[in-house]
C-alpha cells in the first residue's frame, strides 16, 4: 500500500478500508509513515469526514497499537467513565469508589488539565504520596483489591493515539468528530472495558458548547464504541455554570471528600455523578436498569462503603491511610483566601464558565504550557450559581484561593466579569440535558 493513494482515496471522498486504516496508523507507530502524511490524512478526514466503520477501523486499530489489559478471572464487569471536560468536574472520584462498591470493577484511566479544564489525575497529585502513574501491575492488584484505581495512561495504551493528538494539535484538526472519537475510545477499549459511559459537556465551560454539536459527538461516541463490541451509552450534561462548587486541585479534592462523607453535596454535582453510575451498573449488568442503579449508587454513598473505597484506594496508590479522616492535613492550602462580592445586588443570570476556568489556570492551578507545574493550593470556592442572590454583604460570586495579592487580584477582575448580574428570577440550567442510549 501506498500512504498517498490512502490520503488521495480520503480526500476524494471515499471510504477507506480498514486494512489501509490499519496500515497507516502501524506505519505511524513505528515510523514507516511519515508525520506528514498522518497530518495530510487527518486534514482529509476533518473536511471529509468519516463513516461509522471506518470510525470503528481507526479506533481499533489505535487500540492495536499498543497493549491491551486483559481482566479475565475478575468477578465482576469492568467499567469506566469519560467526561469531555469541564470547570469543576471532580464526578471521577466520587464515581469509581461507589460503582466499585456496587460489584464493578474500575480501572479509570484519567488524564491531566487541558486548556481551561481540570484534570482529574492533577487534582490527585494534591494528596501527598498517591502515584497517579503507576505500573500496569500495580494497576492491576490496585484494581482487584479494592475495586477502583484512578491513574494515569500508560506508556504502552494506545500509543499511537499520542502520536495522532500531537500531529493533530498543530494541524489544526483535533475539532474533527471522527478524530476524536477514536482517540478517546482508542484508550477505553485498550483499558479491557466491558462497559462506558460518556459525560459529553455543552454549554459556557465545555468544548462543545452547542447541544446539537454535543449531541453530535455523543451519538458518534455511541456509535463507535457499540460498533467496536464495547456497551456505551451516554449523558449530555450542562456545563453553563461549574458542576460543583469548587474549581482547583486540592479544593476540588476536599469537595470531593466532602461529598463522599455526607457533610456537602452539590446538588448539580449529585445529580451528574448518581446519573452517570446509575447508567454503568446498568450497562455493566449489575441493575435491570438505571432506575435501579440510581438506586443502589445512592446506597453506596448513604451508607459510607463509597468513601471507604476511595480511601483504600488512596492508601493502595502511596497516600495517607488516614486521608478521609483528616483531608485538611494533606491537602496544601493557599496562603491569601479572599472572597469576591458582586458589585450591585441581585441574581447570577449567566456565567462564563471557561472564563472561570482560565482565571483557575492564571491562578497557576493549570498549565499555559505543557512544561509548567502546577500550584495545587491555589483555586476557587463558594462558585455561586444560576439564580443565587448576591451583592454587598449577601453570597460572594466566589472565594479566590491565590498564591499572593497580584493574582488574587487579577482573579477578582476575571470573577466579577464572567458573572451577570440580573434583577428576576433565572429558569434552571438542567444538569443533564439528553441520554443516547445503547443503538438497537
Amino acid at each position: 500500500m501506498l500512504p498517498q493513494e490512502i490520503i488521495r482515496k480520503k480526500r476524494e471522498g471515499h471510504a477507506v478500508d480498514p486494512a489501509e486504516i490499519a496500515f497507516l496508523i502501524e506505519g505511524l507507530t513505528h515510523g514507516s509513515v511519515t508525520e506528514g502524511q498522518v497530518a495530510a490524512f487527518a486534514m482529509a478526514v476533518f473536511f471529509q469526514g468519516m463513516e461509522r466503520d471506518e470510525a470503528v477501523a481507526l479506533t481499533m486499530a489505535m487500540r492495536d497499537s499498543g497493549a491491551v489489559l486483559d481482566w479475565t478471572g475478575l468477578e465482576g464487569p469492568v467499567l469506566d467513565k469519560h467526561s469531555t471536560g469541564g470547570v469543576g468536574d471532580n464526578v471521577s472520584l466520587m464515581l469509581a469508589p461507589a460503582v466499585a462498591a456496587c460489584g464493578g470493577f474500575v480501572p479509570m484511566i484519567s488524564g491531566r488539565g487541558l486548556g481551561h479544564t481540570g484534570g482529574t489525575l492533577d487534582k490527585l497529585d494534591s494528596i501527598p504520596g498517591y502515584q497517579t502513574q503507576p505500573d500496569v501491575e500495580t494497576l492491576r492488584q490496585v484494581v482487584e483489591a479494592v475495586g477502583c484505581a484512578i491513574i494515569g495512561q500508560t506508556a504502552d495504551l494506545a500509543p499511537a493515539d499520542k502520536r495522532f493528538y500531537g500531529i493533530r494539535d498543530v494541524t489544526a484538526t483535533v475539532e474533527s468528530v471522527p478524530l476524536i472519537t477514536a482517540s478517546i475510545l482508542s484508550k477505553k477499549l485498550a483499558a479491557g472495558l466491558d462497559a462506558l459511559v460518556l459525560d459529553v459537556k455543552t454549554g459556557s465551560g465545555a468544548f462543545m458548547a452547542t447541544l446539537e454539536d454535543a449531541r453530535e459527538l455523543a451519538e458518534s461516541l455511541v456509535s463507535v464504541a457499540n460498533g467496536a463490541g464495547m456497551k456505551t451509552s451516554a449523558l449530555i450534561t450542562g456545563m453553563d455554570e461549574p458542576l460543583a462548587t469548587a474549581a482547583g486541585n486540592a479544593v476540588e479534592v476536599k469537595n470531593a471528600v466532602d461529598f463522599l462523607t455526607g457533610s456537602h453535596r452539590d446538588p448539580r454535582l449529585e445529580a451528574v455523578t448518581i446519573g452517570l453510575g446509575a447508567e454503568l451498573l446498568a450497562l455493566g449488568g449489575l441493575v435491570a436498569d438505571p432506575e435501579e442503579g440510581r438506586t443502589r449508587i445512592e446506597a453506596a454513598y448513604e451508607s459510607g462503603r463509597a468513601a471507604e473505597i476511595f480511601a483504600r484506594m488512596v492508601t493502595a496508590l502511596g497516600g495517607p491511610a488516614d486521608f478521609m479522616e483528616r483531608p485538611e492535613t494533606y491537602l496544601r492550602e493557599a496562603p491569601l483566601v479572599r472572597a469576591v462580592e458582586a458589585e450591585s445586588h441581585g441574581v447570577v443570570a449567566s456565567v462564563d464558565t471557561r472564563a472561570l476556568g482560565i482565571a483557575v489556570v492564571e491562578l497557576g492551578g493549570g498549565r499555559m504550557r505543557e512544561e509548567d507545574t502546577i500550584d495545587h493550593a491555589v483555586g476557587m470556592t463558594d462558585l455561586a450559581g444560576l439564580g443565587a442572590r448576591v451583592g454587598p454583604g449577601d453570597a460572594p460570586l466566589a472565594v479566590i484561593h491565590a498564591r499572593n495579592e497580584a493574582h488574587a487580584d487579577r482573579a477578582a477582575v476575571a470573577i466579577r466579569a464572567a458573572f451577570t448580574i440580573g434583577d428576576g428570577p433565572v429558569d434552571a440550567s438542567p444538569a443533564v440535558h439528553e441520554r443516547i442510549g445503547v443503538p438497537d
